[in-house]
């Protein structure tokens, strides 16, 4: 059975990260810091011998693939729909702070990053991971015995994790991927799993 390697990686800072307004799917570009970690993360993934490069469409997202593709002198990324971010509807473009008051009890389940929870005119947890886990095992049929970079979203990078663990998709993760943070997984057809080592160098050539 063929397997692609896939290192997924939550793309660069914005300014709304520093001020804490949930993005979602609204477009928020990556700020400085955010450029220099795609700098550092394409630095550090350098030798990891990429075929391509795939991200979520969102420009924070797209913006730091093609800074990475371009570093690693990759074809230009591409995008799949199913790795956007999640969709939280009405609360997108809210700062936390106003939130607090308007709503403060979806506000703990946001900071406790709860995928129960609710979103008026957004997506269902199984909404969104239904499309995530489809798109990671596209994209895997489609790099066949390859390894394939994914940059993507921090609320995507859950659910990849929930699944490659045999967690339940309602268990509530304690800690958030931080920007240019990678997690790498294997997939196989059918199969989405976690790497029981770390991705072994790719082979030297004489």
């Amino acid at each position: 059975m063929t397997t692609t390697l896939i290192c997924i990686a939550r793309h660069g800072e914005t300014d709304w990260n520093k001020s804490g307004i949930l993005q979602g799917w609204i477009d928020v570009p990556i700020n400085d810091q955010g450029t220099l970690q795609a700098h550092e993360l394409a630095a550090s993934l350098a030798q990891a011998g990429f075929a391509a490069v795939w991200s979520s469409p969102l420009v924070r997202a797209s913006k730091t693939a093609e800074i990475i593709a371009h570093r690693l002198h990759l074809p230009p990324p591409s995008c799949h729909d199913g790795l956007r971010e999640r969709n939280f509807g009405a609360i997108q473009g809210i700062p936390k702070n106003e939130l607090a008051e308007l709503n403060p009890a979806q506000l703990e389940q946001i900071l406790r990053r709860n995928p129960q929870a609710e979103f008026v005119g957004g997506e269902s947890m199984d909404e969104f991971a239904d499309r995530v886990l489809g798109a990671f095992s596209d994209i895997g049929l489609r790099h066949p015995g390859t390894r394939v970079l994914v940059i993507t979203h921090g609320w995507v990078m859950d659910v990849v994790t929930r699944h490659i663990k045999g967690l339940a998709r309602h268990t509530v993760m304690h800690s958030k991927p931080k920007n240019g943070e990678c997690l790498w997984i294997e997939a196989r057809p059918g199969v989405l799993a976690n790497m029981m080592q770390d991705p072994p160098h790719p082979p030297t050539f004489s």
